[in-house]
């Protein structure tokens, strides 16, 4: 990784400015079609699950059905090098956009076709829909670095994470609290027709301006092994040579361990301490999405005001600190407020970190490889709650529910650690963005 002496300094952009980019308001409706889908086949189908009477095991190894958040980089490169086929004409993101979208749609609409009395076919439904989610994911991605200077990534995400957790917000809570009058499948079929929202973004969008060595790659004829050491090989090789970068993929792995044990057992655990499923609904609903959006607000101005480092670093102790309420939770069976109070304070903590968090993840790309190599980095993010996150029922089961959170709450200090020593080394206000020539 190169540095320069100093740190370039962000401009500022007025609120007046921000609400007249209409680029921003496309980003807040990419925010929710990215999000609609995660709770269907995270904490939505877990809650599904755990009135069926699942066993805590198996809730837990649903964690693993979005390791194709974690493995999407593996097909990356064919949405940064390969035309998407009658829909090229729209441009290489909204073509692929509108290709993946659909399948989503269809994704989701076969969940409702099965319950937890077949739990196995409920799995398999939702990997299919991660899997739709995830490539929706990594294009979305790519259209939002292209599209937006690295000034403005950070006013992006709040934009985007405003979107998102409204769609979490009606996937989550609204999905939950739904399902007493609609029945679970009928949940689902409301959630796939909001899905449709997607594509409609999608064609109001623009497609984001590409510098010639991008367009040459795209548009010359060269053979699969060429293409697959560039799109694949080439953009890993480059940030694998850059100095830190073991150090960088440490602290990305480890930077939500805690957050993916605790967040994976939460429908179980909070009906082992009584609560039903309407203040499940309620402790997830407004009070929560407020939280998280003042949240991830806070932490794009912070990132604009102090820089992706310091931002960082606060953001992340911070949330660090707020693990500590699923613990005081946990001695607190049957109490609605101190429900509601633990979701409030972790959805602000998350937004705060996610803002600051993504927008490191950003900084990181090179624009000539976008997609890939955002995939990889977010993937690698997502590794600890696809795979340490599904053992989470065995460990609840083993440990206890006490001790299982006190648990998850030290499973933070190494990332806090590993930060520290990056920061003070690898600066990334230090580190320049990568240009199109």
């Amino acid at each position: 990784m190169s540095e320069s002496a100093t740190a370039p300094a962000e401009p500022r952009l007025t609120f007046a400015a921000m609400l007249g980019d209409r680029r921003l308001w496309l980003m807040t409706g990419f925010g929710f079609a990215s999000g609609l889908p995660l709770p269907l086949s995270g904490f939505t189908l877990r809650q599904w699950l755990a009135e069926g009477h699942v066993g805590l095991g198996l809730i837990g190894l649903t964690a693993n059905i979005g390791l194709a958040y974690s493995l999407k980089f593996l097909w990356s490169p064919v949405f940064d090098n390969a035309a998407p086929g009658p829909l090229a004409r729209l441009g290489r993101r909204r073509g692929w956009l509108l290709a993946v979208q659909p399948l989503l749609t269809i994704a989701c609409l076969l969940m409702v076709l099965a319950s937890p009395t077949a739990p196995t076919l409920l799995i398999l439904f939702a990997a299919i829909l991660a899997f739709c989610s995830a490539s929706q994911d990594t294009i979305i991605d790519a259209w939002r670095i292209e599209s937006f200077p690295q000034a403005m990534q950070g006013t992006a995400l709040a934009g985007y994470i405003w979107g998102y957790r409204a769609a979490l917000l009606i996937s989550g809570a609204g999905a939950i609290a739904l399902a007493t009058p609609w029945g679970w499948h009928g949940v689902f079929a409301a959630m796939a027709a909001l899905t449709l929202l997607g594509p409609i973004v999608t064609l109001l969008a623009r497609e984001p301006v590409i510098g010639p060595s991008v367009r040459h790659m795209l548009t010359e004829h060269v053979s699969f092994a060429t293409r697959f050491a560039r799109s694949v090989i080439e953009p890993l090789s480059e940030f694998a040579s850059r100095q830190g970068a073991a150090v960088i993929i440490l602290f990305i792995v480890l930077f939500r361990l805690g957050e993916a044990l605790a967040g994976t057992m939460l429908p179980p655990f909070y009906r082992h301490l009584g609560f039903d499923r309407a203040q499940v609904a309620l402790a997830n609903g407004p009070i929560s999405l407020a939280a998280v959006l003042v949240g991830a607000a806070l932490g794009g101005w912070l990132v604009a005001r102090i820089g992706t480092g310091r931002a960082l670093l606060i953001t992340g102790g911070f949330q660090t600190l707020c693990m500590g309420m699923y613990l005081l939770l946990s001695y607190a069976s049957g109490v609605p407020h101190m429900l509601v109070a633990t979701a409030a304070v972790e959805s602000f903590a998350e937004g705060l970190a996610d803002a600051a968090f993504i927008t490191y993840l950003s900084s990181l790309c090179s624009r000539a490889h976008t997609a890939t190599q955002y995939a990889l980095l977010s993937s690698v993010a997502a590794l600890a709650l696809r795979t340490v996150g599904g053992l989470s029922g065995f460990m609840a089961a083993a440990l206890g529910w006490h001790a299982f959170y006190a648990m998850t709450a030290l499973a933070t200090l190494p990332s806090i650690a590993v930060m520290v020593y990056l920061l003070r080394h690898y600066p990334p206000d230090r580190r320049p963005i990568t240009q199109e020539v």
